[in-house]
């Protein structure tokens, strides 16, 4: 077995989220859950088959992001893995309707950080183990944190 790291191409800084799922119809479902969260967010979803014909299925309602989780998953390639890449929107706002979705099996994160992909390639194909979401930490936050925390958070309309 070797195991790599996949970097996940992320040029605009956007919210990408990285899932594992096990059916074919997994696209249209991811689909069908993130139009029913906004009628503002525009997204992309790639989703690889790990039986059959193989093949990276896609779906969105942005051509762009669509592109770009098509050749993110096409880089990861392991079975079974969904990439969904979202614009005007963010993940708190559609992770449970994902989660929901019979088919998916775990979320393995939700970030706008950089990001890597930790992939075991075997004899018989590849799967993701884990990721690397942003970097470790450097200290701990002091009371200036907290407040500007707290602010940040209310002025994105999350806490009141």
């Amino acid at each position: 077995m070797e195991i790599e790291l996949v970097a996940i191409d992320n040029p605009e800084a956007l919210n990408v989220i990285v899932g594992q799922s096990h059916f074919i119809k997994t696209v249209e479902d991811l689909h069908e859950a993130l139009v029913g969260t906004s009628p503002h967010l525009r997204f992309g979803i790639a989703f690889c088959e790990a039986s059959g014909k193989r093949l990276v299925r896609h779906s969105g309602n942005d051509e762009a992001l669509v592109a770009l989780a098509v050749n993110n998953a096409q880089a990861v390639g392991a079975g079974h893995h969904f990439v969904v890449f979202l614009r005007d929107g963010f993940p708190v706002n559609v992770l449970n309707a994902l989660k929901m979705v019979p088919e998916v099996c775990r979320i393995f994160c939700a970030t706008a950080n950089p990001l890597q992909v930790v992939v075991a390639t075997s004899d018989q194909g590849r799967g993701i183990l884990g990721v690397i979401d942003g970097e470790s930490p450097l200290g701990i936050e002091a009371e200036d944190d907290q407040r500007e925390r707290r602010e940040l958070l209310r002025n994105f309309g999350y806490k009141l």
